[in-house]
C-alpha cells in the first residue's frame, strides 16, 4: 500500500507524530513489532519510577523515625511491587492504543517487524508498504558487553530485573550510570544487599566529582557498596552464586547480577543498507540538524540517533520534526538545551555544560555552589542531602550550565531550563519573589551567592 509517511516505531516521538500528521491530513502507517509505547511505558520511564516510588515508600516508612514518627517494622511485598508497576503499565499501554485509534481512518497501525526492501519501502508481516516520507523511531535496547564468562552465568538487564518476584540476597551491578544507580537503590531499600561496580572513579560519571560525591555519600549512608575505578574482568557462577572479578583481583559474591553498561541502537535488523540509510560505527542512524538521513525522504528520531536517550528529547524531536515536515519551520535540533535526571534519591538533574566541560573547552565562566542543607524546606522536611551549582557567562550573565543533587532536583532544574532557552540573564531569577519555604527559592539563593548578586 501507498502512504504519505510510514511510521516505523510506537515510542515517544513516532505516537505523537503518527497522530499529529494525521490529523493534519496526511494518510500514515504506524509499524510497531513489539508492545505499544516504546521503551519509556514498558521498560523505561513508567515502570522503573513506579517501583522506585514504592523503593521510596519504604525508606521513608524506615527512617520516620528522624521527624518524631514511629512505626512498626517495614515489610516491602515485592510480587505486590510488580503487579502494581505492570497494572500502571498496562494502562498506559492501552492510552497509547487509544491515541492510536483518534488517527481514525487517517492512521493504520501495523504490527510486525518492519524492513527496508529498497528506498521507502518497507515490508511488515509479509505485506509492501510505500511513502513520500518515513520516519524511524525504532529505539535502543540493553547492550551486552563483551565481559569474559558472562554468556555461561545467569544475567539480568534492566528489563529482566523488574520481573523479579523474588527479592535478591545480594545484586551485584556493573554499571554506575543512571540505571545501574536506580535499580541499586531501588533494591537496597527492598531490602537486598546492592553492590554496584564501576571502572570509572565516580558513580554518573559525566557530572562534577562534587555532584558525584554527594550522591555517593548516600549510597553509602544507606549500606550500598560501591567498587568505582575498578572494571570487571571475569564473571563465573550460577544462578544464586555469580561471583564478579574486578580488574584489581578482587572478588565479589552475589546471587544475582544486573548488567547496565549501556544500549545500542536497534537497526541491526532493519535492512538499512536496503534503505539507504547510514549508520555510524556504533550503529546508530546518521542524520543531520533537521533528523534527515542519508535516504532522500527518510527521517529518524529518538534513541536510534545517538543523541542524550531521554524520553522528553524523543518527544521534542517529534514536536521540532513535525513543524519541518509542514514548513511551519526551520528550526532544527540543535541550539535546544536537553536537561537531564537521574531518579535517585536524592536526584541527579543537570542542564548544559559541567565546570570541567567548561574548563576543557576554555569557556570563561562564573560559578557558585551551595549545600542543599541550606534551604530551610530541605531543612524542615529532613531532606538536607545534596549540593548544587551553577555557572555563568560573565559578560552577558547568561547560566552556561547548572547541576543539582537534592530532593526534587528534576523539577528544580526547569528554572534554569527556561533561563536558557529563553537566553535570559540570571538576574532574572534574583529579581523574581520566591516563595517561602520552598525549594525552589533555593535556586535564588544559589544565584546570589554570585558576586554580581550578592547580598552583605
Amino acid at each position: 500500500m501507498k502512504f504519505d509517511v510510514i511510521v516505523v516505531g510506537s515510542g515517544q516521538a513516532g505516537v505523537p507524530l503518527a497522530t499529529r500528521l494525521a490529523r493534519a491530513g496526511k494518510q500514515v502507517m504506524i509499524a510497531e513489532r513489539a508492545e505499544l509505547g516504546g521503551t519509556c511505558v514498558n521498560a523505561g520511564c513508567t515502570p522503573t519510577k513506579t517501583m522506585i516510588a514504592s523503593a521510596r515508600a519504604a525508606h521513608v516508612a524506615r527512617t520516620a523515625a528522624r521527624l518524631g514518627v514511629r512505626a512498626g517494622p517495614v515489610e516491602v511485598d515485592l510480587p505486590a511491587v510488580v503487579d502494581r508497576k505492570d497494572d500502571i503499565v498496562r494502562k498506559w499501554r492501552e492510552k497509547v492504543e487509544k491515541r492510536l485509534r483518534s488517527g481514525g481512518d487517517k492512521l493504520t497501525l501495523v504490527r510486525g517487524q518492519a524492513r527496508f526492501t529498497g528506498e521507502r519501502r518497507i515490508e511488515v508481516a509479509g505485506q509492501h508498504h510505500t511513502a513520500e516520507i518515513v520516519v524511524l523511531d525504532v529505539g535502543a535496547r540493553p547492550v551486552t558487553p563483551p565481559l569474559d564468562g558472562l554468556e555461561s552465568v545467569p544475567w539480568l538487564d534492566y528489563e529482566t530485573v523488574m520481573q523479579l518476584r523474588d527479592l535478591p540476597a545480594h545484586l551485584l551491578v556493573l554499571g554506575g550510570g543512571y540505571i545501574g544507580c536506580e535499580f541499586g537503590q531501588m533494591f537496597r531499600r527492598f531490602g537486598a544487599q546492592v553492590t554496584i561496580v564501576d571502572v570509572e572513579p565516580h558513580l554518573l560519571s559525566r557530572e562534577d566529582p562534587e555532584i558525584s560525591s554527594a550522591l555517593e555519600t548516600v549510597f553509602r549512608d544507606e549500606g550500598i557498596g560501591l567498587e568505582l575505578g575498578a572494571g570487571a574482568e571475569r564473571v563465573s557462577g550460577q544462578a544464586g552464586r555469580i561471583v564478579v572479578r574486578l580488574s584489581g583481583g578482587k572478588e565479589l559474591r552475589g546471587s544475582h547480577l544486573l548488567v547496565a553498561t549501556g544500549r545500542r541502537p536497534n537497526t541491526d535488523d532493519l535492512g538499512c543498507d536496503k534503505g539507504g540509510i547510514a549508520l555510524d560505527p556504533k550503529g546508530f542512524i546518521v542524520v543531520d540538524d533537521e533528523y534527515r538521513t542519508s535516504a532522500s525522504g527518510t527521517y529518524a528520531v529518538g534513541d536510534v540517533i545517538g543523541q542524550p536517550q531521554f524520553t522528553h528529547t524523543a518527544w521534542d524531536d517529534h514536536r521540532i520534526l513535525f513543524d519541518l515536515l509542514l514548513g511551519r519551520s526551520r528550526r532544527g535540533r540543535k541550539g535546544r538545551h536537553i536537561p537531564y535526571t537521574a531518579f535517585t534519591d536524592p536526584q541527579v538533574a543537570g542542564v548544559g555544560l559541567t565546570e570541567r566541560e567548561a574548563r576543557e573547552q576554555g569557556i570563561a565562566y562564573e560559578l557558585a555552589t551551595m549545600p542543599f542543607g541550606e534551604i530551610a524546606r530541605a531543612v524542615e522536611i529532613d531532606e538536607k542531602a545534596g549540593t548544587m551549582k551553577v555557572l555563568l557567562d560573565p559578560k552577558t550573565e547568561r547560566v552556561l550550565g547548572a547541576a543539582i543533587v537534592g530532593s526534587e532536583a528534576g523539577e528544580l532544574i526547569h528554572v534554569f531550563v527556561t533561563l536558557m532557552q529563553s537566553g535570559s540573564p540570571a538576574r532574572a531569577i534574583v529579581d523574581a519573589e520566591f516563595v517561602h519555604p520552598t525549594f525552589a527559592e533555593g535556586v535564588q539563593s544559589l544565584v546570589m551567592k554570585l558576586q554580581r548578586y550578592s547580598i552583605s
